[in-house]
């Protein structure tokens, strides 16, 4: 009997179908690391483009002018609900359906209902231009109107943008986001030269969105408008507005209710300290906007696109570490140099200690922004109204709490932790633990009970060639090898032996637990499991029934032959064929008809079966353990409640000392 990374699979069609998924897998991260890489570099370029017009706007406007200016851009900001809602749900479409007709289809639908809504946006700014000039303090009605002409505009941008990011031109919208925000330097720097100020300074951001516009060619492959060919569902509409109205609240409101509630000077200094807060929502949007059309395209199976969402979440934490770590760096006197002496912060502590604050708490937030659009990606998302609430939360916690702009700041902190927890404990839990297996099989064949003296007699067998029992091996091999079952001496020795290396295993196990030598035969392994450990993770795919564990183990060591997790299944197989390995396998279930899962015995079970020809099950025993409260054990059920039971029990036992039960064992033998 012989192990072989070449062996073929005995059915060619799920040997194809694997390892079609796996390459599908490693094609959604290079694309998710290929685009996040290029947006970043756009996004870093536009970042820094934003951070000098934003420089030069303080500095020429003065920080009650950058006050007006930043008002009136973030009421633009305000108005992105609705052009990222028509972006990603056009992203979506496009990315989830392969011809050109449905992508232009889907395109020209969108396009038309965003010009619409651009349109009425606008008239509606333009109406309420009195209302809104005084509750932010405005010194021109100017400021509103053309704020309303570049909002007509802005809205089908996006779904400009949304076909191009849905198509994976990810440089093409680098490009573009880059083009907004040079237009906008460029303008701002020259609009307020010639005298035109706080009006220049907007106006510039107006040309600047027109200039996107026309520029975000629906391109590549997007060479007719023809009639709709794919209905565009409601509940896609209504998720992406509730999640991107959420945003914009949480990204932009504060700036809007600083206005209103601080004087101008005070004002613009906050204005200042949140450009952090959009370079930080840059950064992390150019790694969003990547994994937003990679996951949706994986429309076959989401252990396919899980991956999307873990890398995605390592890069944003990635880049705001790094721009936090920078931020820290950055003596606060260059703060002042940059804005200049009218920015000065006398009773705040510096503008430093700010900046570094609202990084912080951007950063938090757009970690929850990356686990609720890859919800969205796959599906409608919950979660986008528990943000809808927080949003609200926010804005009533800044109306209550104002007293100072770092109360402002801890305010936004402080919920923007518990919208965290909030999204990522069920979407964790869900993506971490295996879903709850409710199939139920034939009744197990029972040959005998077992007293759990014999259980840890064979558990320990199959332990005793491992290190920490070398020092035990001469003294008490015997014990081990020829057990004396009727001994309570021997019982118990064997038992504080077994608890040196699996006591915290055996402790999880229910007090009930009845224990019964069973027989299967190899249509029973359907029902058996290997236990998600982080070695069986690794070579899962999403399943971890043997049936499906050996056919990927199969398929991933003919890509690694040389991986010494793979080397240890052959020496293995070789110890099983001349029985030097105990051929005893542990396992346990709710009852005889549930699934089971491998206590012991993982790797003698994988290498028998990897093995051609397969071991055949006779030449095991197996002894299964069943309670009703099995669902409560970690290594049964892994979840967020048997984990915690897990740690219970460790600290519960932490003080526990097998070796001094054996030692005294050793002494009364002396």
């Amino acid at each position: 009997m012989t192990l072989t990374g070449k062996t073929r699979l005995t059915d060619s069609s799920q040997a194809f179908s694997r390892s079609t998924t796996q390459t599908q897998a490693k094609k959604l991260r290079h694309k998710l690391l290929g685009g996040s890489l290029t947006l970043l570099a756009g996004s870093g370029l536009v970042g820094v483009t934003n951070l000098v017009y934003n420089v030069v706007t303080a500095r020429l406007l003065g920080p009650t002018g950058f006050a007006h200016a930043t008002a009136v851009y973030t009421l633009l900001m305000l108005a992105s609900a609705i052009t990222l809602s028509f972006q990603v749900v056009c992203a979506k479409y496009v990315a989830s359906h392969e011809t050109a007709d449905e992508k232009a289809s889907i395109f020209a639908a969108l396009h038309l209902r965003a010009w619409v809504a651009g349109i009425a946006l606008g008239l509606l700014l333009f109406v309420f231009n009195r209302v809104l000039m005084a509750y932010l303090n405005l010194p021109d009605q100017v400021l509103i109107s053309l704020l309303a002409l570049g909002t007509a505009f802005y809205i089908p941008l996006g779904v400009r943008r949304g076909y191009i990011q849905g198509v994976h031109a990810f440089g093409a919208l680098a490009i573009n986001f880059m083009l907004e925000g040079v237009v906008r330097l460029g303008g701002a720097y020259l609009l307020i030269q010639l005298g035109l100020g706080v009006k220049g300074a907007v106006l510039a951001s107006v040309i600047a969105v027109i200039a996107s516009y026309f520029a975000a060619k629906p391109s590549p492959g997007l060479r007719s408008l023809g009639p709709q060919l794919i209905p565009i569902s409601f509940g896609e509409g209504l998720q992406a507005i509730v999640f991107f109205s959420g945003q914009v609240v949480i990204n932009n409101f504060d700036i809007v209710l600083v206005k209103h509630f601080f004087a101008s000077d005070e004002a613009g200094i906050y204005a200042a300290v949140s450009l952090v807060g959009r370079l930080v929502n840059m950064c992390a949007w150019s790694v969003v906007n990547t994994m937003f059309p990679v996951s949706a395209a994986a429309r076959s199976s989401d252990r396919e696109a899980r991956p999307v969402l873990f890398w995605s979440l390592g890069m944003v934490f990635l880049i705001l570490s790094v721009l936090i770590l920078g931020l820290w760096a950055i003596p606060s006197f260059l703060w002042r140099i940059l804005f200049g002496s009218h920015f000065e912060l006398g009773n705040y502590g510096g503008l430093a200690a700010l900046l570094i604050l609202y990084a912080v708490t951007t950063g938090i937030y757009s970690l929850s922004s990356v686990m609720i659009t890859y919800e969205m990606s796959r599906k409608i998302a919950n979660t986008s109204w528990a943000q809808l609430a927080f949003s609200g939360a926010l804005v009533l916690g800044i109306c209550v709490f104002h007293q100072t702009l770092r109360q402002v700041i801890f305010v936004q902190l402080v919920l923007m932790v518990i919208l965290l927890v909030t999204v990522a404990l069920p979407l964790l839990r869900r993506e971490i633990a295996p879903p709850e297996d409710v199939r139920t099989y034939a009744r197990l064949s029972i040959v005998r009970s077992l007293h759990e003296q014999e259980v840890i007699a064979e558990f320990l067998r199959s332990e005793f060639h491992h290190p920490e029992f070398a020092e035990y091996r001469q003294d008490f091999g015997h014990l081990v090898r020829k057990p004396d079952l009727k001994s309570p001496r021997e019982n118990a020795l064997r038992r504080a032996l077994l608890f040196l290396r699996r006591g915290a295993m055996w402790r999880e196990l229910p007090e009930d637990t009845r224990w019964f030598q069973v027989e299967l035969r190899r249509s029973g392994l359907s029902r058996i499991r290997f236990f998600p450990r982080a070695q069986w993770r690794r070579v899962a795919e999403g399943s971890f029934y043997v049936t499906d564990m050996i056919e990927c183990l199969r398929i991933k060591w003919e890509e690694a032959p040389d991986d010494e997790f793979f080397r240890k299944l052959d020496r293995i197989t070789n110890s099983v064929q001349d029985s030097l390995v105990n051929p005893t396998v542990l396992l346990i279930g709710v009852d005889d008809r549930s699934p089971l899962t491998i206590l012991d015995g993982n790797h003698r079970m994988a290498a028998a079966m990897l093995a051609q020809p397969p071991a055949e099950l006779e030449s095991f025993q197996f002894i299964c353990g069943l309670s009703a409260a099995m669902t409560r054990c970690c290594w049964y059920r892994t979840n967020v409640n048997t984990l915690s039971r897990y740690l219970t029990n460790l600290l519960r036992h932490v003080f526990y000392d097998p070796e001094t039960d054996i030692g005294r064992f050793q002494e009364s033998d002396s």
